[in-house]
């Protein structure tokens, strides 16, 4: 895991009592039973003062931004900005123009397919991903691949889900472009060792791009630290709203990329004959914004910050830990992913029991977990499952809710039985 830094600020440890008030939805019931959330890996719940921030915005400040001489517009073009600024201390950037704003991490690694790759990128060209990459991460590689015909290699990872360092080393060859890679997976928990990753893939020659989207709301990252080329995540994984997310780039990358996207404020001038683009971050961010979400992003990481990544970090390896013993506890039940160092991710098969008849009948128990492929379908085949259960755990989890998950798991077997 990335090491603490004094950047990250936090208190000795996370009043559960005064987070849980936080999430207004986690005081609803679910079939009669009260909502136990653990699908937070797939989406985060909102904090009222994020939802707050959003409603208010539309009630009192809404205005397009960048473009009116208006106050409101002004106001909003400001608060807007200042998110840009939030988010570049939040991953330590070095510039807030290198904080691209987007509709999530998925348009930010195409960006950076269609962009720099698509300029930078020639036949035979190698890109190297591993088997347990989220589809967003895969996906916009083989498109790029079968255009300008270049080669995608896969690093293998063991049984317990961490990678082979040795086997991703071996890969590395004058022909490496690129890496891109997870820094923590949705699938089964793994945390990547992206720091070595990073060092072994520039020493190649290659350029890096991490997937940051299981990482940021976890942990302190710092961009600068690791020497990332790009690094994505979104907004909604950190407790904020769905439609933001951000790609971090070098500015010197970003500077010799062309625009992805033509149209409103990624201009300077326009004729029939010609158009110059505008410089960073406007270059990339063509049309109006969702200027609702940035600014609920900022409310988001400055909710984050207010409880501290130390604090954060150690209640969801609490909880990890705990749900890991009381798991394995079920003879019936086998973990997928148990590598040494993994986020509050539990990723899980039952004997003779699909997971999907597993997430239906904790559903009736009022505990949401995810089912299915979770968009890493070659992480899937790399354990010789179709689908796991997955349980993921944020800030608003408690011991409780480990004990209802296996209770209700329990409950499964013996309907099954």
């Amino acid at each position: 895991m990335i090491a603490m830094s004094d950047r990250a600020g936090a208190p000795d440890s996370l009043d559960l009592n005064r987070v849980r008030a936080d999430f207004p939805i986690l005081r609803q019931t679910v079939h009669g039973k009260p909502l136990c959330f653990l699908d937070s890996a797939a989406s985060a719940q909102k904090p009222q003062v994020v939802i707050d921030t959003v409603s208010k915005l539309y009630e009192t400040g809404y205005a397009n931004i960048h473009r009116g001489i208006y106050k409101l517009s002004q106001d909003a073009t400001e608060a807007y900005e200042g998110v840009r600024e939030q988010v570049r201390d939040l991953i330590n950037a070095e510039h807030a123009k290198e904080c691209i704003f987007l509709r999530g991490a998925t348009e930010g690694i195409n960006l950076v397919a269609q962009s720099w790759g698509r300029a930078f990128l020639r036949e035979g060209d190698e890109i190297i991903l591993t088997e347990i990459e989220h589809h967003s991460n895969i996906v916009p590689w083989q498109m790029l691949r079968d255009e300008k015909g270049l080669q995608i290699k896969v690093a293998p990872v063991g049984d317990d889900g961490a990678l082979d360092m040795d086997a991703f080393a071996a890969l590395l060859s004058p022909r490496t472009r690129l890496v891109a890679m997870v820094h923590v997976s949705n699938a089964i928990g793994t945390i990547m060792p992206v720091e070595k990753i990073i060092e072994l893939a520039h020493a190649a020659g290659a350029k890096v791009l991490i997937d940051g989207c299981q990482a940021v709301p976890h942990m302190p990252v710092d961009v600068r630290a690791l020497d990332a080329d790009f690094y994505v995540f979104s907004g909604h994984k950190i407790y904020g709203p769905t439609g933001i997310g951000v790609l971090y780039g070098k500015a010197e990358l970003l500077d010799a990329m062309p625009p992805w996207q033509g149209g409103g404020d990624m201009i300077s001038t326009v004729t029939f004959e010609k158009t110059t683009y505008n410089e960073l971050p406007q270059k990339f961010e063509a049309g109006t914004p969702n200027i609702a979400g940035g600014i609920g992003l900022g409310a988001a990481i400055d909710y984050v910050r207010s409880i501290g990544f130390e604090a954060i970090a150690g209640h969801e390896t609490a909880l990890l830990d705990y749900a890991t013993e009381k798991l394995r506890g079920i003879s019936q039940l086998r973990i997928i992913g148990t590598a040494p160092e993994k986020g509050a991710i539990l990723s899980f098969v039952v004997d003779d029991i699909h997971p999907h008849d597993i997430g239906t009948i904790l559903d009736r128990e009022g505990v949401a977990v995810r089912t299915g492929h979770h968009c890493a379908q070659p992480a899937m085949e790399r354990f010789g499952v179709t689908a796991t259960v997955r349980a993921s755990f944020a800030i608003y989890n408690d011991f409780n809710d480990v004990d209802r998950l296996v209770a209700a798991i329990r409950k499964a077997l013996e309907i099954f039985e």
